[in-house]
């Protein structure tokens, strides 16, 4: 038996190819117009941003390099790569998997860090720190992917036959030591760390606004500021473990019991839905960052040539992870350079 057969019938392989197509462009474009939005505005992004942008590159990056491949193995009703390529192919899967997950986790880190004193007005973290974090998350993700090259796993055909991943049925003995510790610490740490920080940005939020309710309304509004941030960042967790928790369960299924008892039909529905999670991330930052959606405006004004392609230069504009605004009332026009200047202009990640 061909083992790069499609296993599913005609009708649903294109059924398949017609959603993985939607999502494939769905995902370039949103994530372009990230990265684009961010490059319009790199002279005043913050440190923070960067996760951000290195996000949207993971989601750019897998759209790009396993959908279409993908999308046209569907309608041809089997894998149309070879066995380089399915090792490929799952490589680049599994390297961007875990370049999200890592991204989320430290960002979820910094967030934690940086809400532990909401009205410092000094940045919380470096251009370097934040640099070398990314850089951190691309290495960590690369070591992860090359384990199975090197023998610690082991990459192959999904049981439905149109995509390649990692070959959850063959590793139940010589693999299992990798399944147990890729699950440890790429799946359960990172969610645990996840839910530790934002729980407890949740909780800071709360009790730095009963303990000012009584005071001016400063705080307050830095603490509406910090809950949308937060909305924005639980709502991208959530979505990426979202996506990819029923997929862990049946590959778990496939380790402790025979894969040959999960139907391919159902084995190929929670593989659809993790890789609809690089769709989410630019869908939120619409919904919820002001600013982002302002821009995405703009940029289709320009594209139909009715408006100019501008970026706001106001101090209390939202970029798409970072809020600045000042905590002191309105300055009157009237006053003078030195006044402004003196302001305390607070920078929340």
């Amino acid at each position: 038996m061909d083992i790069y057969n499609s296993t599913l019938s005609p009708a649903l392989d294109i059924g398949a190819g017609c959603y993985l197509l939607v999502v494939a462009v769905l995902s370039i474009i949103g994530n372009l117009l990230v990265l684009i939005i961010a490059f319009k505005r790199s002279s005043r992004m913050k440190p923070v941003e960067l996760l951000s942008v290195n996000l949207a590159v993971t989601d750019l990056g897998a759209a790009v390099t396993m959908y279409p491949l993908a999308v046209a193995s569907a309608w041809s009703h089997r894998w149309l790569g070879g066995d380089i390529t399915c090792i490929l192919y799952g490589l680049a899967g599994f390297f961007f998997g875990i370049a999200s997950i890592m991204n989320l986790t430290i960002l979820a880190i910094v967030r934690f860090t940086v809400s532990i004193n909401l009205q410092s007005p000094k940045e919380k973290i470096s251009w370097k720190k934040v640099k070398m974090l990314c850089m951190w998350t691309w290495l960590y993700a690369l070591i992860w992917a090359l384990f199975p090259i090197l023998g610690w796993g082991r990459y192959g055909p999904e049981p439905f036959g149109l995509s390649c991943s990692l070959a959850w049925g063959e590793m139940k003995h010589e693999g299992f030591s990798f399944v147990i510790s890729m699950f440890s610490f790429n799946l359960i740490m990172p969610s645990i760390i996840i839910i530790f920080c934002y729980f407890g940005i949740a909780i800071k939020l709360y009790f730095t606004y009963k303990k000012s309710i009584n005071n001016s309304n400063r705080v307050p509004h830095i603490v509406k500021l910090h809950r949308r941030l937060l909305v924005i960042a639980v709502l991208i967790s959530v979505g990426f473990l979202g996506c990819w928790a029923p997929y862990g369960m049946v590959s778990l299924w496939s380790i402790f019991h025979d894969s040959k008892t999960i139907p391919p039909e159902v084995s190929l529905l929670p593989c659809m839905f993790a890789k609809s999670s690089t769709v989410y991330n630019p869908m939120i930052y619409y919904v919820f960052s002001q600013s982002f959606k302002r821009e995405v405006k703009q940029l289709r004004g320009m594209c139909l040539g009715f408006n100019s392609c501008r970026v706001s230069s106001s101090v209390n504009d939202n970029s798409i992870y970072m809020v600045s605004t000042d905590i002191k009332p309105k300055i009157a026009a009237r006053s003078t350079f030195q006044d402004i200047t003196e302001s305390k202009i607070v920078t929340l990640s």
